[in-house]
């Protein structure tokens, strides 16, 4: 069984910067793909960021994050990055972590396609 723990969450002023960690415990392997979503209060949960784990390494982003925002992955560590840079009041959210075990049909972007999920951190920009 494969379990995400995101941490790094916290608070800081627009502008700024932040990275989270997602740690991965189980068959982290097999998995396909990982992504970052973030769901602020009254909203949809949103994909924003995803990456592949097998063959040549790929990463796409969301255009709300694009430029800003920088996924990535220590496969020795098994942990999973969100580098958040020039941080704006519209990023807070809650933060997810997701894993994939198989290539499903479907944007990486959209929730359905990922099995494993993490419980969340939190990130808040004040103005």
């Amino acid at each position: 069984q494969v379990q995400p723990v995101e941490s790094g969450g916290g608070s800081v002023e627009a502008g700024g910067s932040l990275t989270i960690s997602c740690a991965l415990s189980g068959y982290t392997s097999s998995m396909r793909y990982w992504g970052w979503f973030r769901q602020a209060p009254g909203k949809d949960r949103e994909g924003i960021a995803y990456i592949y784990t097998t063959g040549s390494p790929f990463t796409n982003y969301a255009d709300s994050v694009k430029g800003r925002f920088t996924i990535s992955q220590d496969n020795a560590k098994n942990t999973l990055y969100l580098q958040m840079n020039n941080l704006k009041p519209e990023d807070t959210a809650m933060y997810y972590c997701a894993a994939a075990s198989r290539s499903y049909s479907g944007s990486r972007f959209a929730p359905s396609v990922y099995d494993y999920w993490g419980q969340g951190t939190q990130v808040t920009v004040s103005s």
